[in-house]
């Protein structure tokens, strides 16, 4: 494991990046988080009006994918929300165990309100933090998940080995993301939606477009799905696969730790 670890190049080729903007890594950590902490109060309403509320059926089937069971622990990251957190629980009955983690304080403050509005209280820890830089012990973790945060974390390579280095052995990791859309016509539809409409739709909605103009241009600086692929296979992880939904709109990867 040793050896494996040393040949392992973290490039982060996407760290200085805040959508098209060169900036330093630092500074794109925090701008991340500003930008969340703008959206935190409409974060689900926008999702709803941007995908026409497809973002519930990728999730769902993410979810059918991970196979919840009450004995397997679940670490969520960038789950601020709950919204993966929420449907794991349910899937085990309320027997299971979710540790949730999030850069962004308002977006955790979000999900702990609506977990207890769920009366999901004791089923689910809510932690500050970053994924580049996870505070657990090796091997704390049956399965770990991210869905559409990873495009949004400064150093992608780095997460990932945090992430393999936290699951236990036979663990799985699995990614719910936007990715690069496979079919010729719908990604000249996709790309007019995205930066045309999007970008008023966050001004109505919560009188700021600029952050939105950044979620769009963020999906389009994202490792496309074979791209991802071999960076998780780079860190360690085999039986790396995706499947692509929505004419490639979204991917979703996965990988196990042997």
């Amino acid at each position: 494991m040793e050896n494996k670890k040393q040949k392992i190049n973290f490039d982060n080729p996407e760290k200085e990046w805040f959508g098209y903007q060169k900036i330093s890594a630092d500074e794109k950590t925090d701008k991340v988080d500003s930008v969340f902490s703008s959206v935190a109060n409409r974060y689900d309403l926008m999702n709803d009006l941007m995908s026409g509320g497809l973002h519930r059926f990728w999730k769902r089937k993410f979810i059918s994918i991970i196979h919840p069971t009450p004995e397997k622990q679940l670490l969520d990251l960038a789950g601020g929300t709950g919204d993966i957190a929420f449907k794991y629980i349910k899937k085990t009955n309320h027997l299971g165990k979710v540790v949730v983690l999030d850069l962004n304080e308002e977006m955790l403050k979000i999900g702990k309100m609506r977990g207890f509005d769920r009366s999901i209280t004791n089923e689910i820890e809510w932690l500050q933090g970053n994924a580049e830089k996870l505070p657990f012990e090796d091997e704390s973790f049956d399965i770990c998940t991210i869905a559409f945060g990873l495009r949004n974390v400064t150093r992608i390579d780095t997460a990932l080995g945090e992430i393999f280095r936290v699951l236990k052995p036979n663990g799985k990791f699995y990614c719910l993301e936007f990715s690069q859309v496979a079919l010729p016509v719908l990604d000249k539809l996709y790309d007019a939606y995205s930066f045309h409409i999007i970008p008023k739709i966050g001004e109505w909605v919560v009188k700021d477009a600029d952050s939105y103009q950044y979620l769009a241009e963020s999906i389009r600086k994202f490792p496309n799905q074979e791209n991802l692929k071999a960076r998780m296979e780079n860190v360690g992880f085999q039986e790396v696969r995706y499947r692509n939904m929505t004419g490639g709109i979204v991917a979703i990867h996965s990988g196990q730790k042997i």
